[in-house]
């Protein structure tokens, strides 16, 4: 047996003894490192995620999308050369036959599995976890357990960055200062674009080096070459498209708990682009390559490192006593 998180019901949590995985076809298991506590794991412990009311989640649920570890098991039909390697992988799993997963978008293949998210895949805040193969992607000696548990949220914010197409010396707002903002602005700032960012609390990403940091009051009149939302405010898309570039792009990966409202009308008439992100996919490998050469350092980030057995209250809004300011708290099942 191991110990694992379960979500019992909407606010509740407590570490079980479960089964430890056995690998089948295509799937290793793996020796979980470290593991990420983020919105979405927030919003299954608290019952508000869409995802219960539509039927595809449901209690009891094993979280924790974001992760690293080691291989220590392989499936009889897997690479063995997995043993041993230093991982992380996509939350993402396709059913790998449909026309989504056949042209490349398997991250919205209808019958997707989420790893610690959707019904059907145990997440990674656990002491053990078992995943397919074909979904790995290795870490490199100079990423270490926590960057590597880092490289999902990291994806996520370099999919932004793509989709704000966007070329050296451009100008990028990006709106929130959470994990998925400041990884957007690092990773923005490692291209080469000129970085602003837009919050409300700016002492930490002032302490990274984002000295273009700005509340609403002070945000200076610039023209804005792309923004990204980043935030969970429902009124922050439309104010997204209020102050782009006409004929530039607004990014949506931040979601808000009741609907948001775009007049159209702007949108239209400025010639906006306005694309949504959902997952790490096509971002994994780039991020990954971005921690391996020090161009950008997720680290700092990290507020704190605590228990499985603390994680209950980390999913309740405790923050850890020791915690530092950043934005992300990390679990250790070995702990």
């Amino acid at each position: 047996m191991m110990r694992a998180l379960v979500l019992t019901g909407p606010g509740k949590a407590e570490v079980l003894r479960v089964p430890v995985p056995v690998a089948g076809p295509g799937q290793v298991v793996i020796e979980v490192a470290r593991a990420g506590v983020c919105g979405t794991d927030v919003e299954l412990f608290t019952g508000e995620m869409s995802y219960l009311h539509s039927g595809v989640s449901s209690y009891p649920l094993r979280p924790g999308h974001e992760w690293s570890g080691t291989v220590r098991e392989v499936g009889p039909d897997v690479d063995g050369s997995w043993l041993g390697r230093r991982v992380t992988g996509d939350t993402m799993i396709g059913c790998g036959h449909c026309r989504r997963c056949r042209s490349g978008r398997h991250h919205v293949c209808p019958d997707r599995h989420e790893l610690g998210i959707r019904d059907g895949l145990a997440g990674a805040l656990a002491e053990r976890l078992a995943f397919p193969a074909a979904y790995l992607h290795a870490l490199p000696d100079t990423v270490d357990a926590t960057a590597g548990a880092l490289v999902e949220p990291a994806g996520n914010a370099q999919r932004c960055v793509d989709a704000a197409a966007l070329e050296p010396g451009e100008r990028l707002l990006v709106l929130g200062t959470g994990t998925i903002g400041l990884l957007t602005a690092m990773l923005a700032r490692g291209r080469g674009l000129e970085v602003h960012l837009l919050g409300q609390e700016l002492d930490f990403a002032l302490s990274l080096g984002f000295a273009r940091s700005w509340t609403r009051d002070s945000l200076p009149d610039l023209p804005w070459d792309a923004v990204v939302d980043a935030t969970n405010a429902p009124s922050m898309p439309g104010l997204a498209v209020d102050l782009v570039e006409p004929g530039r792009r607004v990014v949506c990966i931040g979601l808000s708990g009741t609907p948001s409202l775009i007049d159209t009308r702007d949108a239209v008439l400025k010639d906006v682009t306005a694309v949504g992100i959902l997952g790490a996919s096509a971002g994994l490998a780039p991020a990954i390559a971005a921690f391996a050469s020090g161009a950008v350092d997720p680290r700092p980030l990290v507020a704190a490192t605590v228990s499985l057995e603390q994680a209950a209250a980390v999913l309740a809004g405790d923050r850890p006593a020791s915690a530092g300011p950043g934005p992300k708290v990390l679990i250790d099942p070995a702990a």
